[in-house]
């Protein structure tokens, strides 16, 4: 019996293999498709796929298979409605009776969306085709709604089975289109958050399209207007044929208290230009590209983030058991290609993806390349001579991890698997947890560190699969939010000042890649001992102070109370803050101001914490008694392909959130009216002049699930200064502050750890 092949696939050259026949695989068909000219990012589109069988024919109940990756948000395939989008048909040219079945979790990891084609009667002889059409529009279908995502080389891969024996083999010349964006529809100007009088920063502009992806702007002139004086900045340009973003460098501003650019009609995020003793550079330490789950070449990954998204820093996590040693050799020279100190820094990393039980997701971090992967499983990696270096659970992997006596940082996260804190923590190596990503906000991971004791930071990525790190539009997949990013304080951009600011938990978080200035001191009335490191290790101090910004630790404090002083500036009004001391929350803070005539109704939530956390919401918003609204708008919604229409009265919409929140907001003519929900998970009715006591809530179960119904005020401002006097209980306090904008963005600043 021959032995299946491991044959690399397209896009994963280096990174993981597939199981597949090889017994005269050239010799088995062939596919061709059309056209195969590029197709604009989340279009419908007319695609016909021709196999042809080769010498051995096609025996009765052989099959074809056309797949997918598992992170493609293709439209879902349909064999029955030939008017429906997504509509497939298959022919045999010989007459064969042909039967087609679709299933998103059928072949190998992560070529599993799969569109089974079988012989169910007959047989084909060879030079026999089979004329598949996805999106066939002969019935009136508008045809295949195509991935939201751009990629320089879109293909199904195309496996066959022709002995009828369910042992496939892949065709020697696969399909294969580019995706493009479409229009730009979102312009984007965005600056550094901060830094010092007479510093050069560079200003990034981008378009992005409906679905979140980088656009190319047609020629044409724009300008630049600044609110203060910016040396190096041009009145005027053109835009540069065929670019999808433009950086202007050089530039320099004397202070500021708030500096903001003027891109033709758009406004940039804020920027403080002040002294400090440390700077803000944005990061995304969490994605993956094609040569394990993701879209596209760690180098494409690692261009977009710089190029596109314009973040300072990125780390790279594939999936530990999808990674070969070719592979890591491939990622160890991308990660030293691109790091650039000053510029651009790549930390190199992997995911170490082991099972809940035996710990959960974590982001492995280094300073430098070159360093051992510990895989928590072979499960996809057939070669076994370096089994000897697996971590089998998270325990095995902070042992492991110590005994090497070199830096590193484990970042617990929530993906496909949710870290496990209860399972396994290690206060040394563990010095932040991530809340947000594509798949959703955790702030129950946070409650879990909290918990258990743990002294740790809050961090935010994409964890994106798309191709898109540091700017992560989910698209219309199982992803339900925009990517989170970290803003790292460090005294430079490098590896090693990124490392320390990890180090040193000086960093805080924000959803939907927001750039958001976030300043945070407490003060005490007599110096306490600074810890970088937990003191549960029990090392000496680093020093003593009596003033502490985000992420220190002081211990042995004897004052009954501190002091809590934050600012926030931010591109989006600010719509609450929250002051919280670990597990329990002090206090709400909202701009000043009574509440106005803008209704926003929220729902948020997931189902539970593993896989299929997902909640969706389906229903109906609306007011009545003679009220009615102005303009209905949405908040974080990104599935363009869920509905939300709205009338003068009326919300029919449909949403889907994992623990973060979506949201309607809508000027009301009058308070006199009811408020209506009708959802299958809410049903309510209330005057809408009880908001004007206060936000209503309506629970419905699962994790954090459920609606809530507030009016915000006429007008409310983008920044905030807070100072707080917090009373301090024994044992640890933790505070930081939880904020929400309105766009709909979220931020958390790193806990001060306060030791009594």
């Amino acid at each position: 019996m021959r032995r299946p092949r491991h044959l690399d696939l397209p896009n994963a050259h280096a990174g993981h293999t597939a199981h597949f026949t090889d017994y005269r695989a050239a010799e088995v068909g062939s596919v061709t498709i059309s056209p195969d000219g590029p197709v604009e990012a989340g279009s419908f589109a007319s695609h016909t796929l021709v196999f042809t069988a080769g010498r051995f024919g096609v025996d009765d109940t052989g099959s074809l298979r056309i797949c997918t990756r598992q992170v493609s948000d293709n439209g879902r395939p349909q064999f029955t409605d030939p008017k429906a989008p997504n509509y497939v048909t298959a022919e045999a040219s010989n007459g064969a009776k042909l039967v087609l079945e679709y299933n998103p979790k059928l072949a190998m990891r992560p070529w599993s969306r799969t569109i089974t084609v079988t012989v169910a009667r007959g047989f084909l002889s060879p030079g026999d085709t089979i004329t598949i059409r996805l999106g066939d529009r002969r019935g009136g279908s508008p045809g295949m709604r195509m991935q939201t995502y751009c990629e320089a080389r879109f293909h199904y891969l195309v496996l066959a089975d022709v002995f009828a024996t369910c042992n496939w083999a892949l065709l020697p010349e696969q399909p294969n289109f580019p995706i493009v964006p479409g229009p730009p529809v979102r312009p984007l100007a965005i600056l550094p958050t901060r830094r010092a009088p007479g510093e050069p920063f560079a200003l990034l502009l981008r378009a992005d399209d409906r679905w979140g992806n980088p656009a190319v702007l047609p020629a044409g002139t724009h300008r630049l207007r600044a609110s203060a004086p910016v040396a190096g900045l041009p009145e005027s340009f053109t835009w540069p044929e065929g670019a999808r973003a433009l950086r202007i460098e050089g530039l320099t501003a004397g202070a500021a208290e708030v500096l903001t650019v003027q891109w033709d009609d758009t406004p940039s995020n804020p920027m403080r230009v002040a002294p400090a003793p440390l700077r803000p550079y944005w990061a995304d330490l969490h994605g993956q590209s094609g040569e394990t789950v993701g879209t596209g070449t760690i180098d494409a990954l690692a261009s977009y983030a710089r190029d596109l998204a314009g973040v300072d820093a990125i780390c790279h996590q594939g999936n530990d058991f999808q990674i070969t040693q070719e592979g890591w050799a491939n990622f160890n020279r991308a990660f030293d290609a691109f790091d650039r100190p000053g510029r651009f820094v790549f930390l190199p990393g992997y995911e170490w993806s082991g099972n809940t039980a035996l710990g959960g997701d974590r982001n492995v971090i280094f300073p430098e390349a070159g360093r051992t992967i510990r895989r928590s499983c072979h499960a996809l990696i057939e070669a076994l001579e370096d089994e000897a270096t697996d971590a089998l659970d998270a325990r095995a992997l902070h042992a492991a991890l110590r005994a090497e006596g070199r830096p590193v940082f484990c970042i617990p996260h929530v993906g496909g698997r949710y870290a496990n804190l209860h399972y396994a923590h290690d206060r040394a190596l563990e010095r932040a947890v991530e809340v947000h990503s594509d798949w959703g906000t955790f702030d129950w991971l946070l409650d879990d560190a909290l918990a258990i004791g743990a002294r740790v930071g809050i961090a935010a990525g994409s964890d994106g699969h798309k191709g898109r790190q540091g700017a992560s539009h989910p698209g219309a997949s199982q992803f339900g939010s925009y990517g989170g990013l970290t803003c790292l304080l460090a005294e430079e951009l490098s590896r090693e000042g990124v490392f320390e600011a990890l180090r040193r938990r000086h960093h805080y978080a924000t959803t939907n890649a927001a750039r958001i200035h976030a300043d945070v001191a407490v003060r005490l009335a007599n110096p306490a001992a600074l810890h970088i490191d937990d003191p549960a290790l029990g090392g000496a101090a680093d020093g003593s102070a009596a003033q502490a910004i985000m992420g220190d630790i002081l211990a042995g404090v004897t004052d009954d109370g501190a002091l809590f002083e934050a600012e926030i500036m931010a591109g989006s009004p600010i719509e609450r803050i929250e002051l919280r001391n670990g597990r329990e929350l002090l206090d709400v803070i909202r701009p000043d101001g009574p509440p106005g005539k803008r209704l926003r109704v929220v729902w948020e939530g997931s189902e539970y914490r593993g896989r299929g956390r997902e909640t969706s919401w389906i229903g109906e918003i609306g007011v009545g008694g003679g009220t009615t609204w102005g303009a209905v708008r949405p908040i974080n919604r990104f599935n363009l392909d869920h509905r939300f229409e709205a009338d003068a009265t009326t919300l029919r919409f449909q949403g889907v959130t994992t623990g973060g929140f979506q949201a309607m907001e809508a000027p009301l003519s009058d308070l006199d009216g009811v408020l209506r929900i009708e959802t299958g998970l809410v049903k309510a009715e209330l005057p809408l002049r009880d908001l004007l006591a206060g936000e209503r809530r309506w629970e419905a179960g699962g994790l954090g699930r459920g609606m809530r119904a507030f009016l915000l005020p006429d007008a409310a401002p983008s920044s905030m200064r807070i100072s707080r006097r917090v009373a301090l209980r024994p044992g640890d306090n933790a505070l930081y502050l939880r904020a929400t904008f309105e766009d709909g963005s979220v931020l958390w600043t790193s806990p001060v750890y306060l030791l009594r």
